[in-house]
């Protein structure tokens, strides 16, 4: 049954009136049932209120994957304010930046990164209260304890925005990109039905809810009634035996994870059979991999393709697909639409869209498409063209409907499943003083998908310490997006009108390969 969501507080007040004592949510040793989750909801939107927000505030939290994220998240929704989830992997100066951005007035933070706050404290400019989640000085449960368990009578409309989730921007700097009731419900409705997603079902969410592979696909779960299970972090042989342990039957990881599944002893005479839908997607899956894994795992595999602009996944390929004999060649397809979204093929310099085969730019449209990017006006219309969202993404369609991923418009970078912009890095690395030019590339890595790497060219007369130069980078930047390799190079290649050519760069990398993602 996929229930049509107006708001995404729906399908919870649904659930709690239908099944109060049924299981919503697990996490380690903790349980919530449909009626207590919905009450902790509520105080969490009231003890905003009491704050003193008001609709349109932004409120930001910040820690691992737990439970309090997703209370935050729907409690924005019923006080009308809006959650900025922020990626905890972020260095001091990035997490400056968003807080910022995102003028959060409210700040929930997980134990284990207060010190990191306290460190940024003095630079934050709109952060008047901060409340500690977990650990020997939590907060948390006492604000929540202390506040009214009905729900505000906020009117939300459906444009709304209620999630405020950061992408890593081609400017320098990561964007907002304003999530509402409508394109996240929409997101709901469809990847139920593409992933069969039932009130019997147990969903694992391994990744970050930073990421909308997480908070999305959790809410997409729960809109059916299923049970939610959170993964703190994933401790891949401790995933592999909470699926037997709690009979998961929906998960989904990026490829690196699996492929670390895959090396844990043993994996081959573990129990699966609970598992309905292992999803993957976030970076490329090599075939060898796949095959491996669907060998190995002997479950129903799905392709995931989407973007945090789209509220998650656009397309899919499905288990029928993966498994289709006559066409092997569909496992490097990204699948075809899901419900309600249409994406289309176009030249990304004339906008007109090009036949089947011919690889143009990917543009999508539809109910799930997010509201725009926070407080960017010209980049969001930058990125519409009328009703059409331009991905970014390079590509073609084939006769049957399959879309196929090519190569990227944008010079993203994808590690581990984690979207690394170039800009942000060649911001940071050109300030480091040796340094006269630099350019940022993904280069192939057996294990991650890509691993970033950076062309550097010194200043004349100058000689760059490559090893003192990755110090640097430690410093200010996310670990996943700091630099495993620098090229020191006399000059970098560029066209006639000087624009860097990275594809040169990039060349003798990917030779020999199917594509250079």
């Amino acid at each position: 049954m996929v229930l049509p969501i107006l708001h995404v507080f729906d399908p919870v007040a649904f659930w709690t009136s239908r099944d109060p004592a049924r299981i919503a949510i697990r996490f380690q040793d903790q349980s919530w049932t449909w009626q207590q989750l919905s009450e902790r909801i509520r105080r969490n939107a009231a003890a905003q209120l009491a704050l003193g927000l008001a609709a349109g505030d932004r409120v930001a939290f910040l820690d691992k994957n737990h439970p309090a994220s997703l209370e935050t998240t729907l409690g924005c929704a019923l006080a009308g304010t809006v959650n900025a989830v922020l990626n905890f992997r972020l260095a001091p100066p990035e997490l400056t930046y968003v807080l910022n951005d995102s003028r959060a007035e409210l700040l929930i933070v997980g134990a284990e990164f207060t010190e990191i706050v306290e460190s940024i404290r003095a630079d934050l400019d709109y952060v008047r209260t901060i409340i500690v989640l977990d650990g020997e000085h939590d907060e948390y449960e006492s604000w929540l304890a202390d506040a009214p368990a009905e729900a505000p009578a906020h009117p939300a409309d459906p444009t709304d925005c209620f999630l405020q989730l950061y992408t890593s921007g081609t400017t320098g700097h990561p964007k907002g990109a304003m999530l509402t009731h409508q394109s996240v419900g929409a997101h709901s409705s469809s990847a139920s039905a593409a992933f069969g997603f039932e009130r019997d079902s147990v969903n694992m969410v391994a990744l970050p809810l930073f990421h909308v592979g997480g908070t999305s696909w959790a809410l997409a779960a729960m809109s059916q009634g299923a049970e939610t299970l959170i993964v703190r972090e994933v401790v891949p042989a401790l995933v592999l035996q909470e699926i037997t342990d709690q009979s998961v039957t929906h998960a989904f990881f990026v490829p690196a994870v699996i492929r670390f599944l895959l090396q844990i002893p043993g994996v081959s005479g573990q129990d699966l059979a609970s598992l309905r839908c292992l999803g993957y997607g976030g970076s490329p899956m090599p075939e060898a991999l796949l095959r491996e894994a669907i060998e190995t795992f002997g479950v129903d595999f799905y392709q995931v393709y989407g973007m945090t602009e789209a509220s998650g996944v656009f397309c899919v390929l499905s288990a029928t697909d993966h498994r289709d004999p006559a066409h092997p060649e569909r496992l490097h397809a990204a699948g075809r639409p899901v419900d309600g979204i249409e994406v289309r093929v176009v030249d990304p310099v004339t906008g007109e869209e090009v036949p089947d085969g011919t690889v143009g730019e990917f543009q999508i449209r539809g109910p799930q498409v997010m509201a725009g990017y926070w407080q960017r006006d010209a980049d969001t219309a930058a990125c519409f063209e009328d009703e059409w969202f331009k991905t970014g993404d390079a590509g073609r369609r084939d006769a049957d409907g399959y879309f196929y991923v090519e190569d990227r418009v944008k010079d993203v970078i994808i590690s581990g499943g984690e979207n690394v912009y170039p800009a942000e890095v060649e911001r940071v690395i050109s300030e480091y003083p040796d340094v006269a030019e630099v350019a940022v590339i993904g280069i192939p890595d057996d294990k991650w998908g890509e691993s970033v790497r950076a062309v550097v060219v010194a200043h004349n007369g100058t000689e760059i310490d490559t090893d003192k130069l990755l110090e640097f980078c430690a410093q200010h930047l996310a670990g996943y997006k700091r630099p495993r390799s620098i090229e020191i190079a006399p000059a970098l290649p560029r066209n006639a009108t000087g624009k860097i050519l990275k594809r040169n760069l990039r060349a003798p990398h990917w030779a020999g390969r199917s594509r250079a993602l």
